[in-house]
């Protein structure tokens, strides 16, 4: 690591140029390919999959977008003449538009059925000719305006669907802006030098620029969601930014202590870049172990999150001592510049809060253990409660066109309108169309079915299709209920004696299929990664008690986020003021992907607070005087890394993409959980309670570990040698 640093100190220009050149080529490469999104969050091989895929293949022309227009009129008739005529024209010219292959209305023949029964309501469906990811939102917006056109004298309309979607799009620019003007103020405020300040923000921007552009041109060779640009992006910034916060901090702190510029930067990187690599290692390692989950779309959002990672990672350790070369002794505000020349090098001496903090947890940790203990579980007693299952147009916010043409719609048609199911049969032979064609009758007859439709056949009558609308809303756990007992008791008596199969598809199907596969996964993929930081944390300290106070932190921090979470999007606290919809589901994905990237930053904590204590350990063999010297010289820096990067997650949830704003408040909460909480507060109070103990491993287990050093040893002079001949972990 040093001889990386001194090359790029060296040849800094060189180094300059070429993440310019890595910018502005991946920028270009990926503007002329353009962007290659998707929306289909599938899972193939589930029931609903394979109700998915008959379907395609018995009816192609189904494969374009359809979407809705709904109108509504408070007092009279929408078959009223002044309606009627009102509406027929607007469809008209809404099947004029370009991108648009048809529009079914009510008022046509066999529309009937598209009036509710007290005729406040209609809709008429709108057939785009491209599916949803390929939509050009000019197109969608042509039909919105059209549409809206139309209101007025009492009439409402309302657009709905995911091609009306599109015209909704985040705002993605607005969420970095606010994140990285509240990242320069703390760096400001922490550095009080402007050049300091701004090598952190250039060095996580020139990451993640070029991973951005790198995630748009992997779009074009494999599934890639449409979340994972902004989530590329959130999890860059905040770990891009606090990367380049320690790296700096450690050349100021060399600065200071008299060194020359050469020297610090290389000294700076030599020690905090090793631990940076470490833990960016540990967050891909993490974030690809959600290849194991085998789910098309969360492939492309691991390697994509994982690419920002290994960029930002790539530029802390290459352009920012480039950058540190640049600026020179600037790194240091001018006051700090002054003194230095007036009075010479002094050392850093760790007094104020920090140390008068670190002295209150050493003489109250029963007391403030418990009142952590007390706010951690607190916090996490939602999460009890958490119900997985994936958002709809009914969660957008009150004001979005597709959030009030999802209600009227409920209203008009009964809430399970929204999200009808579908029943997709495998016939052959005879037998199995004439049981295909007396289930619409059987299917009338259950409880939770509001309507039944069909059966329509496709694919020269191999294939049936019959809809049924349930009598409760897509998240219902009533409709969850009906899909079970349709797939465990209804078809299976309905298809004894004949070869037909008939899988159950449809919104809360797949819904429900999805969260079944994640929930299933979940613990196999939760103990593989808390196991591997555990046996990381292991070999760097050796010691049991500091991985297993990890794990267990960890696991704090995730169910302490998830509490925030839930309240806030499943049961709806304050979730309309701040713009996110109505109370919905978590999605099932979330869990995976927050603990995941949760792991990665709980590890960078963990890795800065305790190797400080571990070499204090080490030289004096005094746990209290340890844990006190460790958290008063790490605390600042570890609450300015937080304050960083809650203000970046936190910005996102004005990105007005409900499941990007759920990962920034449950992120948010993660770490101001884990920094003002468990690492400041409860894992000091449990390491002075431990005493001794912290720091135990069997000799024989010692003996047969490999030995592992996050960052190199200190200077000689520095750190007398100890008693064991093994050089300590230096922070």
């Amino acid at each position: 690591m040093t001889a990386l640093a001194r090359w790029c100190l060296r040849r800094r220009l060189v180094v300059i140029l070429l993440w310019l050149a890595a910018v502005t080529g991946t920028a270009a490469a990926a503007g002329l390919a353009g962007s290659a999104y998707s929306t289909d969050y599938g899972v193939p091989g589930t029931e609903s999959g394979r109700a998915g895929a008959l379907l395609a293949k018995a009816f192609p022309d189904r494969a374009g977008d359809t979407d809705t227009i709904v109108w509504h009129t408070a007092t009279g008739s929408v078959r009223s003449a002044a309606v009627r005529a009102t509406m027929a024209h607007t469809l008209a010219e809404v099947a004029e538009l370009p991108g648009v292959a048809g529009v079914q209305s009510p008022y046509g023949p066999g529309g009937g059925r598209q009036i509710s029964h007290d005729g406040h309501t209609a809709y008429a469906s709108v057939s785009f000719r491209s599916a949803p990811d390929d939509l050009p939102a000019a197109q969608a917006r042509a039909v919105v305006s059209t549409a809206r056109a139309a209101v007025g004298n009492g009439l409402q309309v309302e657009l709905g669907g995911a091609g009306i979607a599109v015209t909704q799009a985040p705002h993605e620019r607005l969420p970095e802006l606010i994140g990285l003007v509240a990242a320069a103020v703390v760096l400001f405020l922490a550095f009080g030098s402007l050049a300091a300040t701004l090598l952190p923000i250039v060095t996580a921007l020139a990451a993640v620029g070029t991973a951005a552009a790198g995630i748009s041109l992997l779009g074009h060779v494999m599934t890639v969601a449409d979340f994972a640009p902004m989530l590329g992006t959130l999890i860059g910034l905040g770990v891009g930014i606090d990367y380049a916060l320690f790296i700096v901090t450690r050349h100021r702190k060399g600065l200071r202590a008299g060194l020359s510029v050469q020297e610090s930067a290389e000294r700076a990187v030599a020690v905090s870049g090793r631990a940076v690599v470490f833990a960016g290692a540990t967050v891909c390692i993490a974030l690809l172990g959600m290849l194991t989950l085998r789910l098309g779309f969360l492939n492309g959002v691991a390697l994509a999150a994982s690419l920002t990672v290994v960029l930002t990672v790539a530029a802390s350790v290459t352009l920012l001592p480039a950058l540190l070369g640049v600026i020179g002794t600037r790194a240091l505000g001018r006051r700090e510049r002054r003194r230095l020349a007036a009075e010479g090098p002094r050392p850093d001496r760790h007094t104020g809060p920090a140390a008068r903090w670190a002295g209150f947890v050493a003489r109250h940790p029963k007391l403030l253990g418990a009142a952590a203990s007390a706010v951690m579980l607190t916090l996490a007693l939602p999460t009890l409660g958490l119900h997985l299952g994936t958002s709809d147009q009914g969660n957008d916010p009150a004001t979005a066109t597709t959030r009030k043409a999802y209600d009227l719609l409920a209203d008009g048609f009964g809430p399970g309108f929204n999200g009808p199911l579908t029943l997709v049969g495998s016939l052959d032979g005879a037998t199995d169309r004439l049981a295909f064609d007396k289930l619409p009758g059987t299917l009338r007859d259950t409880p939770g079915v509001a309507q039944v439709s069909g059966p329509e056949f496709g694919d020269g009558h191999a294939t049936g299709v019959i809809t049924v609308v349930p009598d409760s809303a897509p998240q219902s756990q009533r409709t969850s209920d009906l899909v079970d007992w349709l797939r465990t008791d209804v078809l299976p008596a309905a298809t004894d004696g004949t070869t037909l199969q008939v899988q159950v598809g449809g919104v809360t199907a797949g819904y429900d299929d999805f969260a079944d596969v994640i929930v299933g996964k979940l613990p196999l993929f939760l103990g593989a990664v808390i196991g591997l930081g555990s046996v990381l944390l292991l070999l760097a300290f050796r010691s049991i008690g500091i991985p297993l106070k990890a794990a267990l932190m960890n696991l704090a921090a995730v169910a302490g986020a998830f509490g925030v979470v839930v309240a806030i999007f499943q049961w709806g606290w304050g979730s309309e003021a701040l713009g996110l919809g109505s109370a919905g589901p978590v999605e099932p994905f979330l869990p995976v992907i927050m603990i995941s990237v949760l792991f990665g930053l709980s590890m960078d904590y963990q890795v800065f607070l305790v190797s400080r204590m571990y070499e204090e350990w080490r030289r004096t063999g005094d746990n209290r005087r340890a844990v006190r010297v460790g958290l008063a010289e790490t605390s600042r820096v570890i609450n300015s890394a937080a304050v960083i990067m809650i203000a970046v997650f936190g910005a996102f949830v004005l990105s007005g993409d409900r499941i990007i704003a759920m990962f920034g408040i449950g992120l948010a909460a993660a770490v101001a959980l884990d920094a003002f909480v468990l690492r400041t507060l409860l894992v000091p109070a449990l390491m002075h309670l431990l005493g001794g103990a912290n720091w135990w491993l069997p000799a024989w287990l010692d003996r047969r570990l490999p030995r592992l050093s996050i960052e190199p040893p200190p200077e000689p002079a520095a750190t007398a040698p100890p008693a064991d001949d093994r050089p300590p972990v230096a922070v």
